[in-house]
C-alpha cells in the first residue's frame, strides 16, 4: 500500500512523453479505483437498515466488479512501465469524503457517485487525448474504458439517490445541492462533460447552479487578492 499524504502534499501529475509523469497519474488513478472498490462494498453493507430493493444490491455489486477491473488494468499497466501500485505516495481525499457521509445514505449517494465519480467524467477525456498525443495508446485505452464504465456508475448513484428522495418525499435537485454544500468542501468545478453526464441521466439542472457558485467564488477571490 502507498504512504498516504494530505492532497496538498501529493505531487501534481503531468502527462508527458517521459514515463515518470504518466506513471504518477496512473498510480493516482489506481489508488482512486482501489478506494472505489471499498466504497462500492461499503454502500452495500453500511446502510442495510433501509428497505432497499434487490436491484440496489445488484447495481453496487456490478459497480464493485467494474472498479476491480479498473484497478487491475491500471496495476498491470504500471507493471508494464516498470513501476507498481504502492511505489508512490497517494492522498486519501476520497476516503475522507466517505467518512463525512458515513451516517447518511443520501449524502453518500450525493457525494461519491454524483460529485466525485461525475468529476471523473469531466477530466478523463482530456487525459485520454493527451495519452494518445504522447504516444501511449495502451494507457489511453484503459482510461477510455474507465470513463465509459463510470457513466454507468454515475447512473447507478443517480437512480438510488432519486429513489431515496422519493421515499423521503424530498425534491431531488435542491436536496442534492444542499447536501453538496454541506458535505463537499471543494466545490463543483466546471467545465462539465455534459454529454457523458446526460448519458448517466444526471442533468445540468443539478450541478449547473453549483458550477456558477464555484466560478463566482473564484472571481471574488481573484478580485480580493488583486486589491
Amino acid at each position: 500500500m502507498p504512504a498516504l499524504r494530505p492532497p496538498r502534499e501529493v505531487k501534481k501529475r503531468k502527462i508527458t512523453a517521459l514515463p515518470a509523469g504518466r506513471i504518477a497519474l496512473l498510480h493516482a488513478l489506481a489508488h482512486i479505483e482501489l478506494n472505489a472498490i471499498d466504497l462500492s462494498w461499503d454502500v452495500i453493507t453500511r446502510f442495510t437498515d433501509l428497505d432497499w430493493p434487490i436491484g440496489y444490491f445488484d447495481d453496487w455489486v456490478r459497480v464493485a466488479d467494474e472498479e476491480s477491473k479498473h484497478f487491475l488494468a491500471l496495476s498491470e499497466r504500471l507493471n508494464s512501465l516498470e513501476s507498481h501500485y504502492g511505489a508512490l505516495p497517494a492522498h486519501d481525499g476520497l476516503w475522507q469524503a466517505a467518512e463525512s457521509t458515513a451516517a447518511d445514505p443520501l449524502a453518500r449517494l450525493a457525494i461519491v457517485p454524483l460529485v466525485l465519480e461525475a468529476r471523473g467524467l469531466d477530466v478523463t477525456p482530456p487525459m485520454v487525448a493527451r495519452m494518445r498525443e504522447v504516444g501511449d495508446p495502451d494507457s489511453a485505452d484503459i482510461l477510455q474504458m474507465i470513463h465509459d464504465d463510470e457513466i454507468g456508475h454515475v447512473a447507478v448513484g443517480k437512480r438510488w439517490f432519486d429513489y431515496l428522495c422519493a421515499a423521503q418525499e424530498l425534491e431531488p435537485i435542491p436536496t442534492w445541492q444542499n447536501l453538496v454544500r454541506t458535505h463537499f468542501r471543494g466545490g463543483v468545478k466546471p467545465p462539465f462533460n455534459i454529454p457523458s453526464r446526460d448519458l448517466a441521466g444526471f442533468s445540468a439542472a443539478f450541478y449547473g447552479p453549483l458550477g456558477d457558485e464555484y466560478l463566482a467564488k473564484q472571481r471574488l477571490a481573484a478580485t480580493s487578492s488583486a486589491s
